[in-house]
């Protein structure tokens, strides 16, 4: 389902516009992820099974790209990103960090499990 625009479109500047499409086309690749994954879970058919897992992971590339365009292109969304991607606190415990002007507990940063590039 779109999502509608709630003010006049003429009176939103291309850029919001083309923000707007890609939060649009964001929610329904995971809309599709979301298909795809319910029949993969069901598929009786091995091979159907694997093309279904094989859609799905394309929807989460897709909607990987539209959040980087986003990131990059709104810049609210930016600081977002950087505070609740790819930590491993609970996230409650990073939204109660971040309200609370603190910083999260040292160890707990984000880490991609790589070694270090010493």
């Amino acid at each position: 389902m779109p999502i509608p625009l709630h003010v006049p479109p003429e009176s939103l500047t291309p850029e919001l516009l083309d923000i707007h499409r890609a939060i649009e086309s964001f929610n329904e690749e995971f809309e599709a992820v979301a298909w795809y994954s319910q029949r993969a879970a069901v598929a009786t058919d091995p091979a159907l099974k694997a093309v279904l897992e094989h859609n799905r992971d394309e929807e989460l590339e897709h909607a990987s790209m539209l959040l980087e365009w986003l990131r990059r292109n709104f810049p609210q969304l930016a600081e977002p990103l950087r505070t609740y991607l790819f930590t491993t606190l609970p996230i409650t415990e990073v939204e109660e960090a971040q309200t609370q002007g603190s910083a999260p507990a040292a160890g707990a940063a984000a880490s991609l499990n790589i070694g270090s590039m010493k």
